[in-house]
């Protein structure tokens, strides 16, 4: 049941064939099973039984509330929860309890989803590995799985072996490793630069990362408002559009919410993509690109292709310069936000007493890690007043060149881009931190930044696994606020893709029940 995606639980709950109280169980029993993960900073068992509980007898009533009530679910750890603890994987916030919730996981509960609980990150999202949090690294659920063990040759699981585990990709690791763990069937991460869309491809799973203003921000503890976006992680693009049809709408809480009211979101089949024109940004062939990513991008280009689709190269000119633009705009948000934590009043405050000054410095010494006070410092220095128009406007005038790329291109007659997600496969830990935190974050983030810049639609849909066992993601992006045309054809490509199911057989409590998830037929890139 566990490997089943969300519309078919669904179901199966609508049906009887369980009940919400025996899914939440058979949940909450698989993330323990599979704690060594670290996907789960918080465990909210007492609150997501007695929310399967209300659910259950909704049922017996007739009085579903709709296809997510019974569903478990799981939110990054960034997003406030009303009683349960927020953390953003920091020690200046442990020990934080929201006395609200997040415009999104109120509409979540609203729908009766039931919170299995909250999921691990780089500390405040700044990352992209979800190694930097205070709570410890995520780790792949790949790392276990069969299908590279087999390519290393290794024994099954050892819970003291962590020699070679790897990275989930982040900053939304947890929510990625959850879901692909299948504790939960939908998960919320955020987005700023590809924190959602990363580690899906890593982790094997769907990455969506809606336009900017389709989704509301409030309750979102902010990285860098004019990009953050809260993502949806699920197991089929299917899955991500239930969950955006929630999701999406005005929000009188936040103003940067669309006005307009949202149309009932449906995603209907696609069954002919030759009127489609897929555009390929040859900005984005990058030199690090992996072999085997470069590979499977060329295969679904020709898959389009050949069933009639017009497949063209395009240009984004100013893509090389959206990694220091991104960098510059990211980090004065960032010394703008983190501002707000001193101490006095939430979250850590340190013993020292002598001054205001002093216990401002302390507390934040203590509070942020040294990702979060760099991302400070150099936030600071950026708008310093003999600073501030070199580099600061100067970044907000290269990002509107970006956006004005992405403008052009899909108004030459272009409906979406197809590009990679990442460089290539998850790296060993061990390999993953020998770089500093901004070198990796550059590396990992290429093909994802600009789209949070321009305030576009995005999707990483997992296609094949590498010659090491490993998925390997492609991104499509589209016109801004044409999310579901973009999860339309991102759903179709995903029917074309035969990509194989994760096998953790031994950690589940049957192990056929993996198999039950209807495998995409038709065209494998794999051959």
């Amino acid at each position: 049941m566990l490997g089943r995606t969300l519309r078919e639980v669904s179901a199966a709950l609508k049906q009887g064939q369980i009940t919400p109280t025996e899914l939440c169980q058979k949940c909450l029993s698989l993330i323990k099973k599979t704690k060594f993960l670290n996907a789960y900073i918080t465990v909210s068992e007492e609150v997501a039984l007695k929310q399967a509980e209300e659910s259950e007898k909704r049922y017996k009533k007739g009085h579903s509330l709709g296809d997510l009530d019974g569903i478990p679910i799981a939110v990054k750890d960034n997003f406030s929860t009303s009683g349960i603890e927020t953390t953003c994987a920091s020690n200046m916030l442990k020990g934080y309890i929201p006395p609200y919730n997040a415009t999104v996981v109120q509409k979540l509960l609203d729908q009766g989803a039931v919170l299995m609980g909250k999921t691990n990150l780089d500390e405040f999202a700044m990352g992209s590995g979800s190694t930097d949090g205070a709570f410890g690294p995520v780790k792949n659920p790949w790392s276990y799985s069969k299908q590279y063990r087999e390519k290393r040759k290794q024994k099954p699981h050892d819970e003291n072996e962590d020699s070679d585990w790897l990275i989930t990709g982040g900053s939304s690791g947890g929510s990625a490793a959850a879901v692909a763990a299948f504790t939960c069937f939908a998960a919320l991460g955020s987005d700023t630069g590809g924190s959602t869309r990363n580690p899906a491809a890593h982790c094997g799973v769907v990455g969506f990362k809606p336009s900017y203003g389709l989704v509301s921000r409030h309750g979102l503890i902010p990285l860098v408002n004019s990009m953050d976006v809260p993502g949806i992680l699920t197991r089929c693009v299917d899955d991500a559009a239930i969950v955006l049809g929630m999701l999406a709408g005005h929000d009188p809480k936040d103003s940067t919410t669309i006005q307009d009211p949202v149309k009932p979101f449906t995603l209907p089949t696609l069954t002919d993509v030759s009127k489609l024109c897929i555009g390929i940004p040859k900005e984005y062939l990058a030199p690090e690109l992996s072999g085997e990513v470069r590979s499977f991008w060329s295969k679904a280009a020709n898959l389009f292709e050949s069933e009639g689709a017009k497949v063209i190269e395009v240009s984004l000119p100013h893509t090389s310069y959206s990694i220091v633009c991104y960098h510059v705009l990211c980090t004065s948000e960032v010394a703008s936000n983190m501002a707000r934590f001193d101490g006095l009043e939430y979250g850590h405050r340190c013993d020292i007493n002598v001054s205001t000054e002093a216990m401002y410095a302390a507390t934040r010494r203590e509070g942020f890690n040294d990702v979060v006070r760099g991302r400070i410092l150099a936030g600071n220095f950026f708008l310093l007043k003999e600073n501030y128009e070199n580099y600061f406007i100067k970044a907000q005038k290269v990002r509107r060149l970006i956006a004005n790329d992405f403008v052009k291109v899909f108004n030459s007659g272009v409906d979406v881009l197809l590009t990679p997600t990442t460089l290539r496969g998850a790296a060993p830990y061990l390999e993953f931190i020998k770089e500093d935190n901004r070198t990796r974050s550059a590396q990992d983030d290429i093909f994802t930044q600009a789209v949070n810049m321009a305030g576009l639609p995005a999707v990483s849909v997992p296609v094949a696994l590498s010659n090491q066992g490993l998925p390997i993601g492609l991104q499509f992006i589209g016109r801004a606020f044409c999310d579901q045309q973009l999860l339309k054809i991102a759903k179709w490509f995903e029917k074309q893709v035969q990509f194989p199911v994760i096998q953790l057989q031994e950690l589940m409590d049957d192990g056929s029940s993996v198999s039950e998830i209807e495998k995409l037929a038709s065209v494998s890139l794999k051959h």
